[in-house]
């Protein structure tokens, strides 16, 4: 059969859609009929690519184009990798919280009977956490852009040239500066950075010192760069304020877990006059850029006209707060990113040993590993943990494992396919147990 030929025995729009009368319970027949229109264009351009096609083929594909849009896009999947922050799963998975249906006091004081601001549901908390106000954003790169925009638009910003980072998605701290309408000042070297370069760059027109934490990177070597205590110095002498962008947001000490990232809470007690870091990083909470500092600073940032155009969601506000109530009230076990942190090895080894049990003789080992913390925190550093490596064809596993109901997503290493236990909830073990017997199937 010819192309041309094939394109002629195409059916019309409307004849796909007869064939379709048994979907019109499940799905409106304007749903329907726009879908067979669709499957027919797509099924054009196949036969102009030298592929053929049945009637058959078309019912399928515009059954399984409805059926896709009846269920989620977003869908809970269960981390297997080992990595804590992974950004294509969402970073930090939420705390459990259940989101208000219906309507709530967002902007409504129910003390005084007026409006309020909407501020008040993670600020007084972020205070509490912090020791300075706090504002929230819906991400870093907006708190970056905000901070830029309010305090040094029309001047110059000086910056390291070993901290002009990429801090995720092609989005790069010189691009942010330059929408923001400041004009970067670089000092310095890749490696080395002294405070005599900051010294010497500081004109009529430095409006910010700007420090910039390597969080998803590190330079080794011969290196060096100015204590942040002397560079408060330095901007208190000048009168010039201090802004650190410290992007994953400590605010627990990890050191003793081997974890070397600077706290949120040390750099405020440093004297920076504004700090900014993510939400969904080690704060374990959900998508937020927040900015905290100097009451005259935020005082600022909250009038700016972008405020209103960066603010958060009733839905990411509720997350966020429920997150800093736990992270106030020193409730690790309920924020799952520091659950996760925390866990000792010893206890992922049993749960890794109960998975085993779980499975068919001879499905898998136990071995030992690293887990990561990832999502642009902590690089380099790595937590010891224990995985089961499972027997078989490594990229077939995998597959199925992603395909099943709900998604497992894992890691393969040297040909072999790992599950790390770690950053699997306890209510997901049995889930991973069947999904992982069926995959083997």
């Amino acid at each position: 059969m010819t192309a041309d030929e094939q394109l002629r025995a195409l059916p019309s729009v409307d004849e796909l859609a007869r064939r379709l009368e048994r979907l019109q319970g499940r799905f409106p027949r304007r749903l329907i009929v726009e879908e067979a229109r669709h499957a027919i264009e797509r099924a054009r351009v196949r036969v102009r690519r030298g592929e053929s096609f049945s009637g058959l083929d078309l019912e399928r594909e515009v059954e399984e184009s409805l059926e896709a849009l009846s269920g989620p896009s977003l869908r809970r999947v269960i981390n297997a990798t080992g990595v804590v922050l992974h950004t294509n799963l969402g970073r930090a998975p939420l705390v459990s919280f259940q989101p208000i249906a219906g309507y709530s006091n967002l902007e409504y004081d129910l003390g005084s009977g007026r409006r309020g601001k909407r501020d008040v549901h993670a600020g007084a908390l972020l205070e509490r956490l912090l020791g300075k106000p706090a504002i929230a954003v819906n991400n870093n790169a907006a708190a970056v852009y905000l901070a830029l925009r309010e305090l040094a638009a029309g001047g110059e910003v000086i910056v390291s040239r070993g901290e002009l980072i990429e801090i995720g998605d092609g989005f790069r701290i010189p691009e942010i500066m330059a929408q923001s309408g400041a004009v970067l000042r670089e000092v310095g070297t890749t490696n080395r950075t002294r405070i005599e370069d900051y010294q010497e760059a500081i004109n009529e027109r430095t409006r910010l010192l700007l420090r910039v934490h390597p969080s998803n990177f590190r330079i080794v070597g011969f290196t060096e760069r100015p204590e942040l205590g002397e560079l408060v110095a330095l901007g208190r002498e000048r009168g010039i304020p201090v802004y650190e962008d410290l992007g994953s947001g400590c605010v627990v000490d990890l050191k003793p877990l081997g974890l070397d990232e600077p706290l949120v809470q040390d750099s405020l007690r440093a004297g920076v006059g504004l700090v900014s870091f993510s939400g969904d990083k080690l704060l374990g909470g959900p998508q937020a850029g927040i900015l905290a500092g100097e009451p005259e600073l935020i005082a600022r940032l909250r009038r700016n006209p972008m405020y209103r155009a960066l603010r958060l969601d009733k839905l990411i506000l509720q997350a966020l707060e429920t997150t800093l109530r736990h992270l106030v009230l020193e409730q690790w076990d309920r924020v799952p990113v520091l659950r996760m942190i925390h866990e000792p090895a010893e206890r992922v080894r049993e749960r890794a040993l109960r998975l085993l049990e779980k499975l068919p003789a001879g499905a898998g080992e136990l071995m030992a590993g690293r887990s990561v913390v990832g999502g642009g925190s902590t690089p380099g550093q790595s937590l010891a943990t224990w995985l089961v490596a499972l027997h078989g064809d490594a990229v077939g596993l995998e597959r199925r494992l992603r395909g099943g109901d709900p998604p497992v997503i894992a890691r393969i290493e040297e040909e072999r396919l790992l599950l790390d236990l770690r950053t699997v909830q306890a209510e997901e073990e049995e889930e991973l147990a069947l999904a992982v017997r069926r995959a083997l199937g």
